[in-house]
This record gives C-alpha cells, structure tokens and sequence, in this order.
C-alpha cells in the first residue's frame, strides 16, 4: 500500500565537547594545552528521487536521529564529525515544520537540508593567549532538538486521470502510456495512483476513483484528491454503458470544486470510454469517444493531449 502522508520526527546530530587537557611526558612533565576541537553533529537531507513508493520507509519507524560529532582529542585533535542522515523520499514530497515553514522537493535530484547539525565546542587548545597559556575551559557542543515533520506526497504530473470507479481510466492510462496498472470490475481496483509516461514525454496519473462525498471523506476521501491539484490537464473519463452520463460527470465535478476551486478551474477533456461495449450513445456533451479496441481513436486522445498542453 502506497503511503502518501505521514508524520515523523527527526533530529540533526550534537556537536561533541572540546577537550580540556595538557601534554605531558618525561622532558615537558608540565607541558601546554593540547585539548582539541569537536566535530560538528551530521545533518539531516531529504534527495527526491522518481520513486512513489519511498514514504513507506516511515510506515513503522518515526524518529531518527543523525549521528554526534565527535568529543575533541589530546595533541589538538580535532574529533571526526558526525554522518549525515540522508533520506530519499518522492518527488513531489511537501515538507511541513511545527512552525508552519514548508519546503518542497519538486525534481528530481533536489537535496534539502531538512535540519543542521549542532557546531562541535572548543578544546582548550582553542582558548591559550599571553595572558592565559593555562586554559581549564573548553566548550561543549551544540544541542540539537527534535523537529517533527509532516510529509504530503504531491505527484508530479501532467495530466490527471478522473472519473467514478470503473470508468476505464486504468484501462486508458495502460494504453496511452507503457505503464501496466491493475484492471478489474470492482469499485476501488485503484488504491493508489498509477503513474505512465506517454510518448511526448509528459507525464499522466491515473487517480483512484472518487466517489459523491469524497471531498468530504467518504470512501477514499481525499486521500488521492491532492494528487491531482500539480497537473495542468484533466481528463475525465465517463463509462459509456453507465445509466446517466450527465450525473457521473456531475458528481465528479462538484467533489472537484467543493475541494477546491483552483483545481476545479483546471482544463479538462471529457472522454466518453468503453464505446465498444454499447450500440448508442446518449446525448452528452463531450471531447472524444474512446476504445481500447479501435487504436484510432486512442490516438486521437494522445494528440488531443499534446495539443492542449502545448
């Protein structure tokens, strides 16, 4: 199962403690400060990579930590800093802080520095002058704390694939694109959105049928209604052996604006799917008939698409 949002906590690394220390040995019994620096604790990166899948690391473990920098060490050695903690999570992944900041990873190979690592403290070595060649300080490292986080899963594409459950878009997305998404007669084959690249290079998303209520959190809710609010077209299929065209579309339409009238304002194709299986088609105002039986009209869908996002 595909997980497109949770919450987790993380924290950067703490910087390790400067050393307080004198060399010593047979010919310099009462030798100077030699105490060294610490090393800086590791920070934590976020990498998008093209992978949706990648949240799911966070199903069960929630808190993680970056390793401490190091304590400093005798003969002003300086301690190793500490590793970073780096993570690959989708592109399109939205980062939101406690105190309302957000980042947002939208390409791919994006790394983002999700918390910095504390500064390691000075050894005493730091701290000898003329006027102080015996320094009994040294410095302790930065203390990081924990920053909770809320990951959404926003998916980068193009096109976004709309309509009640079982109305072809799965069947239309393997066809216009050389993905290979579950096909079956039941509500809900989809529980997660399926991604295809089509010949032009654009991306298209097949979402999960919404239901009537679904912007209110019936059924699937609007658990994948996020999915389709970064694409530039919509295309929105209708099942031509459905009972009443006009509502399915309706339906649709008002779980769209009443989630939100920037994505209900979006360009949309209506696409009547599964011509073959009926004789007649009522009356309904629409883009272009499709089977996935006659290959002509499934490449007058790809142009149509190419054409609108030109």
């Amino acid at each position: 199962m595909l997980i497109d949002e949770v919450r987790i906590s993380i924290k950067a690394g703490n910087g390790g403690n400067g050393l307080v220390h004198f060399y010593s040995d047979k010919s310099r019994p009462r030798g100077g400060p030699d105490g060294g620096d610490a090393g800086k604790g590791g920070d934590v990166y976020f990498v998008a990579v093209d992978d949706i899948s990648k949240l799911n690391q966070f199903r069960n473990a929630k808190k993680f930590e970056a390793q401490n920098g190091f304590n400093g060490g005798q003969n002003q050695c300086t301690g190793h800093a500490g590793e970073d903690l780096i993570f690959e999570v989708p592109v399109g992944t939205l980062v939101s802080y406690d105190n309302g900041t957000q980042v947002e990873l939208l390409n791919k190979g994006d790394k983002v520095l999700i918390a910095k690592g504390g500064t390691g403290g000075h050894g005493n070595w730091y701290y000898r002058s003329s006027t102080n060649q015996s320094p009994q300080e040294a410095q302790k490292g930065y203390k990081t704390d924990y920053k909770n986080l809320y990951l959404q899963l926003k998916l980068i594409a193009q096109v976004g694939l709309i309509g009640l459950p079982n109305a072809g878009k799965s069947t239309l997305l393997n066809e216009v694109t050389n993905a290979n998404a579950k096909i079956a007669n039941y509500q809900f084959t989809t529980l997660e959105p399926n991604l295809g690249v089509m010949k032009n290079g654009k991306i298209i998303a097949d979402i999960p049928g919404l239901i009537e209520g679904a912007s209110l959190g019936k059924g699937l809710g609007i658990k994948f209604l996020k999915h389709v609010e970064r694409t530039n077209l919509l295309v929105h299929c209708i099942a031509a052996d459905s009972k009443d065209l006009k509502k399915d579309y309706e339906i649709i339409r008002n779980e769209l604006s009443t989630y939100s009238s920037a994505l209900a304002a979006k360009p949309e194709i209506i696409v009547i799917t599964k011509t073959d299986l009926v004789e007649k088609l009522p009356k309904f105002k629409h883009d272009l008939e499709v089977s996935i039986l006659d290959d002509n009209s499934i490449k007058k869908l790809n142009d149509l698409i190419s054409s609108k996002l030109s």
